[in-house]
């Protein structure tokens, strides 16, 4: 007998869907009004928002408000219309992508129009059945998938682990000479949950004994680390070790898109092989033209970046110096480590939301383990310290309030599962 495909899905939302009238509307898929920035609006009241990527404040300032204006102006949404192989090229395409690869030290660059579908279509285009992939377990939803594509073999080690790296390379390595194959190694540059940079310097070191090569995910890296912003490798130093290096525009650039790097041989290659990019639409004037704007900004305007590290250390040390657990972060990323179930969770950011002013992304399980809340804090450089300090005030409260059990008490007197 065969069964009704959508039986499944209508009797097993998953493990956040299930979660779905509880949560709809206000702790996911919330609607955030009013101009991008740290003070926004949420519910008809003012929030501190601690939510958004906009690392360097670009998505407000005004140079990149008018260059956006001006472009839709000009060319409106459509232009230019087709694959950028059949009639969506465009000179400023091949602009931003020259000014690209300079930044970040790379012969060749070549734009994508999101980063998600990017990744995994760089991945696809990479690699063949006979190649093995070794990937970080904590790796981005983009490069999963990515990897779910490869029809080869694949092994992960255990997220950061230098010892787990080098035992899975070495059976990678016996693989690809047993298959006739090569070995493609992927990291992120920074781990957008933890914050905590990938061991760039360590794998590299790994190139002089094993033969691989290394393609990063350095969306939250780009425009945040390196001494002109270039990214986790220049802050590391092995930037010229990177084989493919890859980010989005959904960060730093406040902007839709993304580019991936290399020598011009393996760009050409990608180029002509990346299926999301040969059978899509060209990206927008508009995400272009701005986007080479915000680039002239984030290189030439050294004090955006400077600003924002000194908001994030600010609030990393405000925090630490309060006993709060932000793991072992050395990037923007601030992630809040507290111990609780998710009807607790929800209590709290309920409490935070509404009584003060607070709004910032909540992790519970499957994400991370049961009986554990990340508050995700993502500092920017329009923050200001009295933004710190007032957050500082609201996490000792709510602290509070999760160790004398006052969230657990009123999460018991709703319908939500206490045993989730």
């Amino acid at each position: 007998m065969v069964k009704d495909l959508f039986e499944r899905i209508q009797n097993n939302k998953g493990p956040l869907g299930k979660w779905a009238s509880q949560a709809e509307g206000y702790f996911v898929f919330p609607k955030l009004e009013g101009e991008l920035g740290p003070r926004m609006q949420f519910g008809g009241k003012n929030i501190l928002n601690w939510s958004l990527n906009d690392y360097l404040g670009l998505a407000n300032h005004p140079e990149v408000r008018q260059a956006d204006t001006d472009a839709a102006a000009q060319f409106g949404a459509a232009y230019p219309m087709g694959a950028r192989m059949m009639s969506g090229q465009t000179k400023y395409h091949e602009q931003l992508e020259n000014e690209l690869a300079a930044f970040v030290m790379k012969e060749s660059a070549y734009l994508l129009n999101f980063g998600y579908q990017g990744m995994v279509s760089i991945i696809d285009a990479l690699v063949t059945k006979n190649d093995v992939i070794v990937y970080d377990v904590d790796a981005h939803a983009c490069i999963i998938d990515g990897v779910r594509l490869h029809m080869g073999k694949r092994f992960t080690y255990r997220h950061n682990d230098v010892e787990s790296m080098e035992k899975n390379l070495q059976r990678a390595t016996k693989l690809a000479e047993e298959n006739g194959g090569g070995i493609l190694f992927i990291t992120e540059g920074v781990f957008g949950m933890r914050g905590q940079q990938g061991k760039l310097r360590e794998v590299v070191e790994m190139k002089k004994k094993y033969n691989f090569r290394l393609l990063v995910d350095d969306a939250h890296g780009f425009g945040t680390l390196g001494k002109t912003g270039a990214g986790a490798g220049e802050e590391q130093g092995v930037q010229d070790d990177i084989d493919v290096y890859f980010s989005t525009f959904a960060k730093s650039m406040a902007n839709i898109g993304a580019f991936v790097a290399a020598d011009k041989d393996i760009i050409d290659y990608l180029k002509y092989n990346m299926r999301s990019q040969m059978f899509a639409k060209s990206l927008p004037m508009i995400q272009t033209i701005g986007s080479l704007k915000r680039l002239q900004l984030l290189r030439d305007n050294p004090g955006l970046k400077d600003k924002l590290w000194e908001n994030v250390n600010a609030l990393q040390s405000g925090l630490r110096s309060k006993g709060f657990n932000i793991g072992d972060t050395n990037t923007c990323v601030t992630p809040v480590y507290l111990e609780g179930s998710v009807p607790e969770a929800m209590v709290m950011v309920n409490d935070l939301r509404e009584n003060y002013g607070i709004f910032l992304s909540i992790v519970i399980y499957p994400v991370i383990p049961k009986g554990m809340i990340l508050l995700r804090v993502i500092p920017t450089a329009p923050h200001t310290i009295d933004d710190i300090n007032e957050t500082l005030v609201a996490f000792e409260a709510i602290r509070e309030k999760l160790l004398n059990g006052t969230y657990k008490e009123i999460a018991s007197r709703t319908t939500v599962d206490l045993d989730a």
